[in-house]
């Protein structure tokens, strides 16, 4: 559980909300939920603080420090009947709201996506990553996330985030362009890809993604090992070719250095020499 404001009657007069590290939004508990009129409301930088009755958002408040009235409780007002000003003390439920970036969060799939690669055809991939998010629009984030909950933290909700970044991967990995052998290269790019693949999805709770990273993509090991054994044929592939040229240029020269029959014939002993120690180190 979070840190709890409990205040009591006599200090009813100050509402304010001191957040832990992972803190979302949370509820605060006042003794008979009452309020007094003229209180002052306290919001810090990178929090909100919203009025809440009977379950539908009433007015919000952004960072500051606001008297409560009937001036800026307009929503409040209208909901309660108010005419002109309210009787002192009143209930309402009062959320506050943490929007500051929440960092360092691990993404990765759980099970191989697979995709249709240009390069390699259909392969399944493992993906793993770095994330971060914020919450930017209230009335989603509540509606979806936090309803009758008393507090909600970045642990409760990252599970059905992974949920949400796994089934986007499947079409961000699909739709990218960049072949798998290629993507080292292309890691931005990548990236910002499936960024723009997640964001959507995040949207739909009120959230925004700041940051999105791929940090790692594989192939399953048996397929690597196959890309891996096709990569060293092709090496023997160069050496060969290489070794060829050398014997080539061998011949060449010696016939310059020598001339006639004698030269070609050094020069060909040099060049099967080079041949046969080749063949002798593969």
């Amino acid at each position: 559980m979070g840190l709890r404001d409990f205040i009591s009657k006599q200090f009813i007069d100050v509402i304010e909300w001191r957040e832990e590290p992972g803190e979302l939004a949370e509820r605060l508990d006042f003794i008979d939920n009452e309020i007094q009129n003229g209180a002052q409301l306290t919001v810090r930088e990178t929090q909100a603080a919203v009025f809440v009755d009977e379950g539908v958002i009433a007015d919000m408040f952004g960072p500051g420090l606001h008297t409560l009235d009937t001036q800026n409780l307009p929503v409040l007002t209208n909901l309660r009947n108010w005419d002109k000003a309210f009787k002192s003390p009143f209930k309402s439920d009062i959320y506050f709201f943490s929007q500051k970036e929440q960092t360092g969060l691990k993404w990765g799939t759980a099970q191989p996506v697979t995709i249709r690669d240009k390069e390699l055809g259909p392969v399944r991939l493992r993906a793993f990553g770095s994330y971060s998010f914020r919450v930017k629009s209230i009335a989603p984030f509540y509606a979806a996330l936090v309803g009758t909950l008393s507090e909600v933290r970045v642990s409760d909700i990252e599970p059905q985030l992974r949920a949400a970044i796994a089934t986007a991967l499947a079409t961000g990995l699909g739709s990218s362009d960049v072949p798998f052998l290629d993507l080292a290269a292309n890691q931005a790019k990548l990236s910002d890809a499936l960024k723009a693949a997640v964001s959507p999805a995040f949207e739909q709770y009120g959230l925004e993604v700041p940051t999105f990273f791929v940090e790692s993509v594989s192939l399953p090991e048996e397929v690597q090992r196959h890309l891996d054994k096709g990569s060293s044929m092709r090496v023997l592939g160069d050496l060969d070719q290489y070794a060829k040229f050398q014997a080539a240029e061998s011949i060449e020269l010696a016939a310059k250095q020598e001339g006639g029959m004698a030269g070609l014939g050094a020069g060909a002993g040099a060049g099967m020499a080079i041949g046969q120690a080749m063949a002798g180190a593969w």
